[in-house]
């Protein structure tokens, strides 16, 4: 079983997720390197001769944790899966030059989160940073855009809730600390409900305590597993402008900021970031049209698989655009559009559908590339040109 060996290496004390994967690299794959030997540790970048030794007993030691993790995970209704899990592990997370080899959660991942944008900012909020965090995790919650966040107090708790307002919202906390620890303590409440409209997740072994150093490492995954990243309120050192920089320099995510009061301090950050080029951000539409391209390796995953009850004939031929693997719903959207742009509400009148699921799959449709936003909320079918 894969998770057993992912497991046990990302159990092992002194090896992070870099030098997992140059282990399962030099090993040929993760059960290999849970055997290798000390002579082929050495060979390993960034090990070496003097650390080869210690990592080898390490390796040896965690083997001997795997059970206890895996039944204490089953008994605390912790799910884990391992970058192999090509079902679950986030796809977006896998692009990251230093995905978590291993993935504790509660709640569910789904194929619709890799439509996920960020939203981070102070723990020491203003009631405008509060406010501007719920509004906005309800407003992208709308559009069918998972919210994630930290799990922090202030801006990370209000985009949490924000999203959870909305009858069909779905957000993701990622934890600096197991998944049995929360943290803040105040926020286990918030993380039950989490898990109920997303998912808790955490690459750190049960019962972890959050210790300051897990933080920067947990921000990467807040950035790896969006499409962007919102930043409202933040000081010149924040952790939310760490965030920022790496989803910019090391992912290639787009990062946006809100502005603030000119004399707030929790304002440098997002003025700062928006003099270097971030997207300001004031409506939804900021977001929705700011998002990046996927990666590369991402337009190969499958997201949806067509129902059996769909036929070929329910769908009217997209020129240039094929249209397999939409469901059923997608398919009667997309039997809207024609050859001049059409307004969301329009869309909402011919169907019937409510407008939150519309509003959902028409981003999804986006991600695909079979249509296109045109202008606020209207959409046309890609490769269709205008008539207007």
């Amino acid at each position: 079983m894969a998770l057993r060996h992912w497991l046990q290496l990302s159990l092992t004390d002194g090896i992070g997720p870099i030098l997992i994967r140059r282990i399962i690299d030099a090993a040929g794959s993760a059960e290999a390197a849970c055997s290798a030997s000390v002579a082929l540790l050495r060979q390993v970048e960034g090990i070496g001769a003097a650390k080869a030794t210690k990592i080898h007993a390490a390796l040896r030691a965690a083997n001997e944790a795997v059970d206890q993790e895996l039944q204490k995970g089953t008994s605390l209704g912790v799910s884990i899966i391992c970058e192999e899990d090509h079902q679950t592990y986030p796809t977006l997370l896998r692009s990251i030059p230093d995905p978590p080899p291993v993935l504790y959660f509660k709640g569910t991942l789904e194929p619709r989160d890799l439509n996920a944008v960020a939203i981070v900012g102070s723990r020491k909020c203003s009631y405008y940073g509060r406010e501007q965090a719920e509004r906005f995790g309800a407003l992208l919650a709308g559009a069918g855009v998972t919210v994630l966040s930290g799990g922090a107090r202030g801006v990370d708790s209000s985009a949490h809730r924000g999203a959870m307002s909305h009858p069909h919202g779905r957000t993701i906390a990622v934890l600096g600390s197991g998944i049995d620890v929360p943290y803040p303590p105040e926020n286990a409440g918030l993380f039950e409900q989490i898990a109920k409209k997303g998912a808790v997740v955490s690459e750190y072994p049960l019962g972890t305590p959050p210790v300051k150093e897990n933080f920067p490492r947990r921000n990467r995954i807040v950035s790896g597993m969006s499409r962007g990243v919102l930043v409202i309120e933040a000081d010149e050192r924040s952790g939310a402008l760490i965030t920022a920089r790496q989803a910019c320099d090391d992912h290639g995510r787009t990062v946006f900021a809100l502005p603030g009061r000119v004399d707030s301090p929790t304002s440098a950050g997002p003025h700062k970031l928006i003099r270097d080029g971030a997207t300001l951000v004031t409506k939804l539409e900021d977001i929705l049209e700011g998002l990046g391209p996927l990666p590369q390796e991402v337009h190969e995953v499958i997201l949806f698989e067509a129902p059996e009850s769909a036929t070929p004939q329910a769908a009217k031929p997209v020129e240039e655009v094929p249209a397999p693997h939409l469901t059923e719903r997608q398919l009667q959207i997309l039997n809207q559009l024609d050859g001049q742009p059409v307004h969301v509400d329009t869309i909402i009148e011919r169907t019937t559908l409510p407008a939150n699921e519309i509003l959902q799959d028409l981003t999804l449709l986006s991600l695909k590339g079979v249509v296109k936003r045109v202008d606020g909320q209207t959409f046309v079918r890609a490769g269709r040109k205008s008539s207007t």
